[in-house]
C-alpha cells in the first residue's frame, strides 16, 4: 500500500502538510470540510505530493517537511507554484 505526504494550499495562502494511505479519500474529506485543522480554510487546493511503500518513511518525511527547516525548502522547492498562484 502507497502511503503519500501531500502539501495543500489554504484559502489564507498558508500551506498545509498531511500524511495519508488513501489520497484521494483524504482530499475528499479536506474538501468537504471534515478535516477540523483545515475546514475553517476552504477551499484548498493540492499543489504537491510524494508517495512512499514505508509508512515510516513518509511519516519520517511528513514530520520534517513541519519542522522551520523542512518548511523552508519546501517553499525553495516549489517557489515558482507559489509565485504563479500569488499573481
Amino acid at each position: 500500500m502507497n502511503n503519500y505526504v501531500y502539501i495543500l494550499l489554504l484559502s489564507n495562502k498558508q500551506l498545509y502538510t498531511g500524511f495519508t494511505n488513501n489520497l484521494n479519500q483524504r482530499l475528499r474529506q479536506h474538501k468537504d470540510g471534515k478535516v477540523q485543522s483545515t475546514k475553517h480554510q476552504r477551499p484548498v487546493k493540492l499543489i504537491h505530493y510524494e508517495v512512499y511503500l514505508q509508512e515510516s518513511d513518509a511519516r519520517r518525511r511528513e514530520k520534517y517537511l513541519k519542522t522551520t527547516e523542512g518548511k523552508r525548502f519546501l517553499k525553495q522547492q516549489i517557489r515558482d507554484l507559489l509565485l504563479e498562484m500569488q499573481k
